[in-house]
């Protein structure tokens, strides 16, 4: 070697970015394979370069012991000592074994080994570097295309956009200049590799903080955002400066902000709404640019019924449905769209239906009133023939009783119990 590898190695770290350490370190690495590998040697050897002058030398490290056993690998005490007298047991000493064409020999058995650390080296770099874009936005050049995917050109590394991430009916020519949204970075066998997408909501929101500085700088916020990539988008926003309107703040001048994005997402229509603390401000401002009447909350089940003049529901509505499906997804709530004329049916109806159930309630309870006076009259007659008895049984008793008591009867009974006894006797 010679300082010509140095003038490589710092052309290498210019331009691939890969430090002199690491290509060095891999180099000695490689030199100790090679050496072991071409002149048949098992002991410990070390390779050292020197970064000064370019040269290599090669070390057999042995062990200072009392006995040697294998001379390839251990040194006694007393040739340690005739070395150096400060030598003891256990010690470790180096022994210059360079051959005089190790140079040709490595070069020749290290160019791999030092080629596979290299990409190693590269991998590791482009990796830590893309890693930093995950969840950013990133402009690339479109490459090719396969049946899979859409190769797009970041610089050092090509990301693929696959079929489920690009914008529907959205055409990729070669060399086009299109900005993306990284959503993952990996780092797999074959490098690094990176996913982006044309789709994503928060491509959309990277987008408005290139373009509006106000929402870059936090003094507008984007709060939520739905999107139907290619065809319509909403988003929602808010200011944190009472003095900034932040829907006139992301159109900017004459529209020119929001036309910029437009433009990059191929014509994407965009409803800029203003978001509000109260939820029925809230979903009347995401159904833009239909009109709001009124808004009805059922909070057990997460959902609203919003009513709007009967010549703007098909306007609510939107095309497909497209309008009220994206107000859903932006607020969080279930939509159920009512126009005025509806819900005055609805409303008589539940008044019939109101007065149905008010003339049923009353006819059962004048049934279950006659049915109970019916009830309470034959009581009252039971009751009276019930007391008619006890009073006719009553009499019968005191009849009874009188007669058991007369002293006539008494006096009679008497004699015959005396005349009794007489003929007892």
């Amino acid at each position: 070697m010679s300082k010509e590898m140095l003038n490589a190695l710092d052309a290498l770290e210019t331009e691939k970015g890969i430090a002199k350490e690491i290509v060095i370190e891999a180099l000695e690495a490689a030199l100790v394979s090679a050496y072991k590998r071409n002149y048949s040697q098992a002991q410990n050897v070390e390779v050292e370069f020197d970064m000064k002058k370019g040269n290599i030398h090669v070390y057999a490290v042995k062990e200072v012991v009392e006995v040697v056993f294998d001379s390839r690998l251990e040194v006694s005490i007393e040739d340690a000592l005739e070395l150096n007298k400060a030598y003891e047991i256990g010690d470790k000493i180096r022994f210059e074994v360079t051959p005089k064409d190790f140079g040709r020999i490595a070069a020749q058995t290290a160019k791999q080994v030092i080629m596979q650390r290299v990409r190693e080296a590269e991998r590791s770099i482009i990796y830590n570097e893309f890693v930093a874009y995950e969840n950013d936005i990133m402009q690339g050049i479109v490459e090719r295309q396969d049946n899979r995917y859409i190769y797009v050109n970041l610089g050092k590394i090509e990301a693929v956009l696959s079929k489920q991430e690009q914008i529907p009916n959205e055409t990729y020519k070669a060399h086009d200049r299109i900005k993306v949204y990284v959503t993952k970075v990996e780092n797999t066998s074959k490098g690094p590799q990176i996913f982006v997408s044309r789709s994503h909501p928060d491509l959309l929101k990277r987008l408005f903080e290139q373009e509006v500085p106000e929402i870059y700088d936090g003094t507008v916020e984007i709060v939520s955002i739905a999107r139907e990539a290619g065809d319509r988008a909403k988003v929602a926003v808010m200011s944190r400066d009472a003095n900034i309107d932040p829907v006139g703040t992301c159109v900017g001048p004459k529209g020119q902000r929001v036309q910029a994005i437009v433009n990059e997402l191929k014509g994407e229509n965009m409803d800029i709404v203003e978001w509000n603390e109260n939820p029925a401000t809230y979903i009347a401002n995401a159904l833009n640019p239909a009109q709001v009447v009124d808004v009805t909350f059922n909070e057990a089940q997460g959902s609203c019924v919003v009513v709007v003049p009967d010549y703007q529901l098909s306007l609510a509505i939107g095309k497909r449905g497209q309008n009220a499906r994206l107000a859903a997804k932006l607020t969080g709530f279930k939509i159920d769209i009512k126009s005025e004329s509806d819900m005055a049916a609805l409303a008589e109806v539940k008044e019939e239906t109101d007065l149905e159930t008010v003339a049923e309630y009353v006819e059962a309870v004048e049934e279950n009133m006659a049915v109970e006076a019916e009830n309470d009259a034959e009581e009252v007659l039971e009751s009276i023939e019930d007391l008619e008895e006890s009073r006719e049984v009553s009499e019968l008793d005191s009849e009874t009783e009188e007669d058991i008591l007369n002293p006539e009867d008494a006096e009679e009974l008497i004699e015959l119990a005396e005349e009794q006894d007489g003929v007892d006797e």
